[in-house]
């Protein structure tokens, strides 16, 4: 959230409203006639700081990464394989940022955890697992025997540690924006997009460069069998055991505060199954394609959909939240009685977003959208304090989201009626002109 508030419209004044009964903490609703929020002022210059190390250092992993595949895959083998790495990527993250429609969470939280996949985990794995991999080898003299068990024990435990890490840092610094099952599974999903990326350039360089080396070519090449069988059948392996963290430390979240065993349990535990489960794959192929397949139909099938249904089941309870959270707002003057309904629906929420830029531009449709985000985090924030999870900032945020509220009310608020009314939500009398003239209820 930033801290400077922009007003791209007029605001309107507070209404006077009855004051609520007195009530807990987390029941009574602000009125919007007593109060007006004062951002507090950040240390910008060290915000700015942090912001540049992470991208540093990410960015000096970046160029080790890069030197280290391209060193391994020569020129021609490290392009074709970032050309064909890159053709899942678009695809996936479009489907986790397709999860996080409800409360989207702010795109610098996800680039980051695409970046340190890509980078930082996949820096720290093909260090780590060399080293681990030339040990074992060293110790017991036998090299094919060190690398069944680095791949079946050791890179599952570096691995799926190191993306574990990007989930940990935002867990812990950007709090507010991990708030349930969703989070979690589009952080670790982004983070796990990333390092499949850099993985899959080092694969497919690799095969490249054996099949230039032995004049192969075509569908019986071994670039074409790794592409079928990394790219095609299975861009969703890293995401599918990272994921299983990111519920780990979702779960946390979701759990009281006083319960610190339980929260410092969780994410161990997501994390302890994303590794078994990594290590049953890596492991199939000791078995040959028949493990390979058994495992794949059997297991890794079944797991991606379970995990898929889950996803869009905590989604819809999201959109449930938003429903049952925000009436007393609307009860108090805050918002429209019809908006808690058009918020609870992703197609309202999508109509509301068309009917304010066609009739006032891109950015009242910004405007709506941003304050669809902000009534979404409102509801979260009640829905927790419900919970018991209510932090001792708690009034202090619920006003700062209500301001931003505000600030876009009177564009927001007709808009969402008009889609509340138009989907059917809410049955509600047609009133006077809207939208400068226009009457979105007509015809």
């Amino acid at each position: 959230m930033s801290d400077r508030i922009r007003q791209p419209y007029p605001t309107a004044p507070h209404p006077a409203i009855p004051a609520c009964d007195e009530q807990l903490l987390f029941d009574a609703v602000p009125q919007p006639a007593r109060w007006r929020y004062r951002p507090r002022r950040a240390l910008w210059r060290s915000a700015a700081v942090r912001a540049w190390t992470v991208i540093t250092l990410l960015a000096l992993c970046g160029l080790v990464i890069l030197a280290l595949v391209r060193e391994q895959t020569g020129t021609e083998g490290f392009v074709v394989g970032l050309a064909l790495a890159l053709l899942p990527v678009p695809l996936l993250m479009a489907a986790f940022r397709w999860l996080d429609r409800v409360e989207p969470g702010p795109w610098r939280n996800l680039l980051f955890a695409f970046a340190w996949g890509a980078c930082a985990a996949a820096l720290i794995a093909i260090i780590a697992n060399s080293f681990a991999t030339q040990w074992i080898a060293t110790a017991t003299a036998d090299p094919r025997s060190a690398d069944t068990i680095g791949a079946t024990v050791i890179a599952p435990v570096v691995e799926e540690s190191a993306k574990a890490a990007a989930v940990l840092l935002i867990f812990l610094f950007r709090r507010k924006d991990f708030t349930g099952i969703v989070d979690g599974v589009v952080v670790a999903g982004f983070t796990a997009t990333g390092f499949a990326f850099t993985e899959n350039i080092l694969y497919l360089g690799n095969a490249f460069l054996e099949d230039q080396e032995f004049g192969r070519s075509g569908f019986g090449s071994v670039t074409a069998a790794t592409f079928v069988a990394r790219v095609l059948m299975s861009p969703f392996a890293h995401p599918l055991f990272t994921v299983l963290t990111g519920i780990g430390f979702a779960a946390a979240a979701l759990t009281a505060r006083h319960r610190k065993l339980r929260r410092t349990l969780l994410p161990l535990l997501g994390l302890t199954l994303a590794i078994g489960v990594h290590a049953l794959w890596n492991g199939s192929a000791v078995f040959g394609p028949l493990g390979f397949y058994a495992v794949y139909g059997l297991f890794m099938v079944p797991s991606f959909a379970l995990l898929t249904w889950l996803a869009v089941w905590s989604r819809q309870r999201e959109l449930r939240t938003v429903e049952t959270q925000l009436p007393p707002y609307a009860a108090a003057g805050w918002i429209s009685p019809a908006e808690p309904l058009a918020l609870s629906s992703m197609r309202a929420r999508t109509l509301a977003r068309d009917a304010a830029a066609r009739i006032h531009g891109s950015a009242a449709a910004r405007a709506v959208s941003e304050y669809e985000g902000f009534a979404t985090s409102l509801a979260f924030l009640r829905h927790r304090a419900h919970q018991g999870m209510a932090g001792p900032d708690f009034t202090a945020r619920e006003q700062e989201l209500l301001h931003h509220m505000w600030e876009r009310k009177h564009v927001a608020s007709p808009a969402l009626t008009y889609a509340a009314r138009a989907t059917g939500r809410v049955r509600i009398p047609p009133p006077h002109r809207d939208y400068e003239g226009y009457n979105p209820y007509r015809g």
